[in-house]
């Protein structure tokens, strides 16, 4: 059986908008992201307890997993209004935290290679691992939109 889905291009523009003193101060950047041809995109909720996954990563699909090398754009928005959010990547060695504010979003292009973390020294000519796994914990209640785009 052949597949009858046909890919496409994604188009992510990212647009920052502002005038200081009568000057313009805005740029506009855009990404093209050729020959994706599977999306998945759904909103999490957060309890304020416990960690949650969002997105695991191997070398083969499986319930709830993604195949590292097609992974091309990742964008994980805290759609709170009040509340920031806690994202964990984890690589098969180490992970690393990052917090996402209210109304924030969090852009990853890569999970093959993408991540070092290292907590006792400074990371001078990095040793990238893959990703294995991305998480999520709020301190509240909170609403995340999870997007993910595949070749």
């Amino acid at each position: 059986m052949a597949s009858t889905i046909t890919s496409a291009s994604l188009t992510v523009t990212i647009t920052e908008s502002i005038t200081l003193n009568g000057s313009n101060m805005g740029a506009t950047n855009t990404l093209t992201v050729a020959s994706v041809n599977e999306i998945n995109q759904r909103i999490v909720s957060l309890d304020a307890t416990n960690v949650r996954t969002l997105f695991e990563f191997g070398s083969a699909i499986g319930s709830g997993t993604y195949i590292a090398a097609n992974v091309k754009y990742i964008r994980i928005t805290n759609k709170d209004d009040t509340n920031p959010v806690s994202i964990n990547i984890e690589s098969a060695s180490s992970n690393c935290w990052e917090t996402v504010t209210a109304g924030s979003s969090w852009i990853l292009s890569a999970v093959s290679s993408a991540m070092e973390a290292d907590d006792d020294t400074t990371v001078v000519a990095p040793v990238f691992q893959d990703i294995t796994k991305i998480s999520a914990h709020g301190g509240n209640a909170v609403d995340l939109d999870c997007y993910i785009a595949l070749t």
